[in-house]
């Protein structure tokens, strides 16, 4: 399916988009187009294109108003040092995107077509995609239920959108290790539930949780397991990782509660091109607490796309407190951080075949 561009009349003007660029943070500015299709029952996909941004124009009963039937996915275009644009295995999100769409009812949107909007949408927008650091250029897919209809069943007409939004370095001023708040009143997601879902609803039910962790004075909230609220899932909207002093990488495994991360896949297998056994099991809040303690776990970090590789320097719980070395960032963390942002920047060999050239 192709996405033809309707140019904007009125772009946003190369002086204001220098100074967004210059300090654009995070999902604060937008660029001057937007990929869009709808799908409709019986007929499919269809009105692809690429057109001005600007507001959406729902019906007061539009499905996903009531019954939340959306789903989304992120990822970014990195501009290279030969001012080529690439995206980080965008395969990976399409994929995604489709699994989330069946478990909320949704259809699925085929790869090549999700691959054409994020292409042709970049192509379009191609100056707002900025150079130099950690910048790149976040592209939100998304789909929503627009059908005006008030029954509780799966919708009949859809939208699928893609928007970007350039974005600086998540750490302006170097990387800092983070404080987690082990929430020990909420869950994130049950056995047969949308955890693995990438989904508006699981950080909608996460957020109450997230206040908290924030009037505790930690940056992150981690969850537990909702059947025995015993085993370490994942963060508010990152997965978690732990480095044994024998170089081992430990992260939860996917259970169908916790997020399938594309970043997280990345990781597990460059630390193990880097040499280090990677294990993918189920990890307790005590095992944590003890492995911290007694020196067999060295480093805690967490990835995501927004903030790559994120260093945890301390866990923060009713209990007390447990700080993870020296509460600096550590030596495995910062490699592979590294090595993950070489590669979406081109400074790195692909030997993966994980980086797709967009323009």
């Amino acid at each position: 399916m192709s996405f033809p561009v309707h140019a904007s009349a009125a772009p946003v003007s190369a002086e204001r988009r220098a100074e967004v660029l210059a300090d654009p943070g995070f999902g604060k500015h937008f660029t001057d187009h937007m990929a869009t299709a709808t799908w409709t029952r019986g007929t499919g996909w269809h009105d692809a294109a690429v057109v001005p941004y600007g507001p959406l124009q729902l019906d007061p009963a539009a499905a996903v108003l009531h019954y939340a039937q959306e789903v989304f996915e992120g990822l970014k275009a990195y501009r290279h040092a030969d001012g080529s644009v690439w995206s980080f295995r965008p395969g990976a999100n399409a994929a995604r995107l489709a699994r989330s769409a069946r478990r909320l009812a949704l259809p699925e949107v085929p790869e090549q077509m999700f691959l054409e909007a994020v292409t042709q949408l970049v192509r379009t927008d191609e100056a707002w995609v900025p150079s130099g650091g950690e910048s790149s250029l976040y592209l939100r897919p998304f789909m929503v239920a627009t059908e005006a209809f008030l029954g509780v069943r799966s919708a009949h007409e859809v939208k699928f959108l893609v928007i970007a939004s350039p974005a600086g370095s998540y750490f302006r001023g170097g990387v800092e290790p983070v404080s987690i708040w082990l929430t020990q009143d909420y869950t994130r997601a049950a056995f047969g539930g949308t955890g693995s879902a990438k989904c508006g609803g699981n950080y909608a039910a996460s957020l109450v949780a997230q206040d908290e962790a924030h009037d505790n004075g930690c940056d992150q909230v981690c969850f537990l397991d909702a059947a025995e609220r015993r085993y370490v899932e994942e963060l508010g909207g990152m997965n978690l990782y732990f480095v044994h002093d024998d170089g081992t990488v430990v992260t939860p495994e996917l259970t169908g509660t916790i997020l399938e991360g594309i970043t997280r896949a990345s990781i597990l297998q460059l630390a193990q091109d880097a040499g280090h056994r990677v294990v993918e099991r189920r990890v307790s809040v005590d095992e944590w607490r003890e492995g911290v303690a007694s020196g067999r776990i060295t480093e805690v970090f967490a990835c995501g796309t927004a903030a790559v590789v994120t260093p945890v320097g301390r866990l923060v719980s009713r209990d007390g407190e447990l700080v993870h070395g020296t509460g600096a960032t550590g030596e495995v963390t910062a490699s592979i951080r590294q090595q993950l942002l070489d590669l979406q920047h081109g400074r790195a060999e692909d030997r993966h075949g994980w980086m797709h050239r967009l323009l």
